[in-house]
């Protein structure tokens, strides 16, 4: 599954500001919990969390994919959130993060959680695309960018 399919734009959110791993997680969960019903916003937090023990979604260049699964939901959602400065989020090359592409997956759709995984990383491995992303000042042109590109 492409970005651009589970994407919408009430779930961008540009040059946010966050100071921390753990407020930038919360912010997230804000907007991913207006997606999905029968779910706790705890829960989709605990999700992340529970993922980052296993290692920081850091991937590099400024970019992380925290991602989790979700029960009781029957359809993939994702979040886009990119921050006004860089935030520590323990990424591979200690690099500070400033574009964070959320995604939360039914708990029994492991496939499509490592497709839709591999095609946000190969889509945000464009250096290209990455500028664009920092470049944009609101979510209309962010969402626009997606859904060109993705």
């Amino acid at each position: 599954m492409k970005l651009s399919d589970i994407l919408n734009l009430d779930s961008i959110l540009c040059h946010a500001p966050a100071n921390s791993k753990k407020r930038l997680l919360d912010q997230i969960c804000q907007i991913a919990i207006t997606q999905v019903i029968d779910i706790e916003e705890d829960e989709l937090l605990d999700s992340l969390l529970d993922r980052e023990k296993m290692g920081s979604t850091g991937i590099g260049n400024g970019i992380a994919i925290p991602h989790g699964r979700i029960p009781n939901n029957n359809k993939a959602i994702a979040v886009l959130i990119t921050t006004k400065q860089a935030i520590d989020f323990d990424a591979i090359d200690s690099r500070d993060v400033d574009i964070f592409i959320s995604l939360f997956v039914p708990k029994d759709s492991c496939q499509e959680h490592l497709d839709t995984l591999q095609n946000i990383a190969k889509l945000f491995s464009d250096k290209k695309i990455i500028k664009q992303v920092r470049k944009c000042t609101d979510k209309h042109a962010l969402y626009e960018l997606i859904q060109e590109n993705s």
